[in-house]
C-alpha cells in the first residue's frame, strides 16, 4: 500500500479517502501487458473530504473545477510497467496538483508605463512611416 498522502502545509489525506482502480495499461510490457492490471487510477472526493478547511476546499474546487467530476479529482498513471510504480506516480501527481491548487496567488501585476525615450522613439517611427507613405501617394490635382 502507498499509505496516506502528505501535502504542503502538513495536510495529510488519509488512505480511506483515496479510491484506487486498476486496469490494463497500453504501451510496453511484452507478453505480460494483457494480463497485468498495471494502470493505476486514483480518485479523491474533494467535496466530501474532512482534510481541507471550507475556504481551502472552495479554493481547490475553483482552481481545479475543470478537472473535477461531481467534486471528485481523478488522476491516472500508466507510464510504468509496474503497478506499484504507477501507484507512486499517481500519488506524486496528486500531491503536485493539490500543492499547486493550494498555493497562494501571486501578487497582482503592476502595469508599467512606457518611458519618455520609448514614447519619443515611437513618435519618430510613426512620423517616418507617415512620410514614406505620403511619398507613395499620387500627387493631388490642385
Amino acid at each position: 500500500m502507498v499509505g496516506p498522502v502528505t501535502l504542503r502545509g502538513g495536510l495529510v489525506v488519509p488512505d480511506d479517502e483515496l479510491v484506487w482502480r486498476f486496469s490494463r495499461s497500453s504501451g510496453p510490457g511484452g507478453q505480460s501487458v494483457n494480463t497485468a492490471d498495471s494502470r493505476a487510477e486514483l480518485s479523491w472526493d474533494v467535496a466530501a473530504t474532512t482534510v481541507l478547511a471550507p475556504e481551502q476546499r472552495e479554493l481547490v474546487v475553483r482552481r481545479l473545477g475543470g478537472r473535477l467530476v461531481r467534486g471528485v479529482l481523478t488522476i491516472a498513471a500508466s507510464e510504468h510497467r509496474s503497478q506499484l510504480r504507477n501507484r507512486q506516480a499517481a500519488v506524486d501527481r496528486l500531491v503536485a496538483t493539490l500543492d499547486d491548487a493550494l498555493a497562494p496567488s501571486p501578487p497582482p501585476r503592476r502595469a508599467a508605463r512606457p518611458s519618455r525615450a520609448s514614447r519619443v522613439r515611437r513618435a519618430d517611427t510613426e512620423r517616418r512611416r507617415r512620410a514614406v507613405k505620403e511619398m507613395r501617394r499620387r500627387p493631388s490635382a490642385s
